[in-house]
């Protein structure tokens, strides 16, 4: 089984990125061939300061590497450094609409908040689509949020395969059963989240535990004081499904561990369970950013191993739609992709 997610290298990484991302990938690498890309275009689609951006790409991989990627079962490396995710971009633009472009809810809701919309963040979404389908992905961990843009990707590619012939797999969404949306703690309506959430309701994994406590000291509840999960309570439905997450137990039986004790001891709990599941995480950050040449070899070694991965897809998109190309430029030979496609 092939494997393919991304992460963009923008905003402190937070509980929510954990609980639908991380968690996720490290499990999924032992599943099959998994590759695991910090998308750095993606993120050039809004206003940015370079710098931020340089630092939190080195970041975002530490992050990666520290909450259970191994370089030697997944390949982990930067968009940027594989040039057929652009390229494949431009080919798969031709088999997208404007109209799937124009539906994109992340679009409305970025562009709306935006004096200056960029042609970038209208068409990203077939650039995300490029990442995806070049590694002829079979499985795409990631959260609920996700949901449309994996759609779009598939739809992008039976239109692909309609038109040009059998070439690429239409890849299947793979969410986490809990944990694949985490709410912010203090508006539980809306989900965790750095640029978009309240800054006493996103729990960041680098936050030190003491914050962390308050954090969820002071998180939103609901009427009543039954630890239970129920449309009408937001806020405690949230809690327990963290608690899940950080703890592995299952959420019935954290509702039946904390029957009858109230909200107040309950926050705590959930507060200190998830300092313990940082906390190691949070020591294994600090000891990869202190090397960052060793993060860039890693990153170098990844990128190797994505461009030879990706260049059969690549190949087979340009022949089948007829571009004729140089012998020079088949740098790995006119290999079919993967399936014999």
């Amino acid at each position: 089984m092939r494997i393919f997610s991304g992460i963009q290298p923008t905003g402190d990484k937070h509980l929510g990125n954990f609980s639908g991302g991380f968690r996720q990938y490290a499990a999924t690498q032992e599943q099959g061939d998994a590759f695991f890309c910090i998308v750095d275009l993606h993120s050039i689609t809004v206003e940015y300061d370079p710098a931020e951006l340089r630092n939190a790409t080195l970041d975002l991989a530490a992050m990666l590497f520290a909450t259970g990627l191994d370089a030697n079962r997944s390949t982990v490396f930067i968009q940027s450094h594989v040039p057929a995710h652009t390229e494949a971009a431009w080919l798969l633009g031709s088999v997208t609409s404007y109209g799937e472009l124009r539906r994109m809810t992340q679009f409305k809701d970025k562009g709306d908040r935006q004096d200056f919309v960029s042609a970038g963040l209208f068409s990203y979404p077939v650039l995300q689509a490029a990442d995806i389908l070049l590694y002829q992905t079979d499985a795409v961990p990631v959260g609920e949020d996700q949901r449309q843009h994996i759609e779009l990707a598939r739809n992008i590619a039976e239109r692909f395969n309609q038109r040009y012939g059998p070439t690429l797999t239409l890849p299947e969404m793979v969410a986490p059963s809990v944990g694949g949306r985490i709410m912010d703690l203090q508006e539980p309506e809306r989900k965790m989240s750095t640029t978009g959430g309240s800054p006493q309701g996103t729990v960041r994994l680098l936050d030190e535990p003491d914050v962390i406590r308050k954090k969820f000291k002071t998180a939103v509840t609901d009427s009543g004081s039954e630890v239970r999960r129920a449309d009408d309570k937001p806020g405690i439905s949230n809690l327990v499904e963290i608690m899940s997450v950080a703890t592995g137990t299952s959420m019935e039986d954290v509702e039946g561990e904390f029957d009858g004790q109230g909200y107040g001891s309950f926050k705590e709990a959930v507060g200190e369970a998830v300092v313990e599941l940082l906390g190691p995480i949070q020591a294994r950050h600090r000891e990869l950013s202190a090397d960052p040449r060793e993060l860039q070899r890693l990153l170098a070694i990844g990128a190797e191993k994505a461009r030879e991965a990706s260049a059969p897809t690549l190949d087979a998109m340009l022949d089948h739609m007829g571009i004729v190309r140089s012998e020079a430029g088949r740098m790995f030979g006119a290999a079919r992709p993967r399936d014999g496609l």
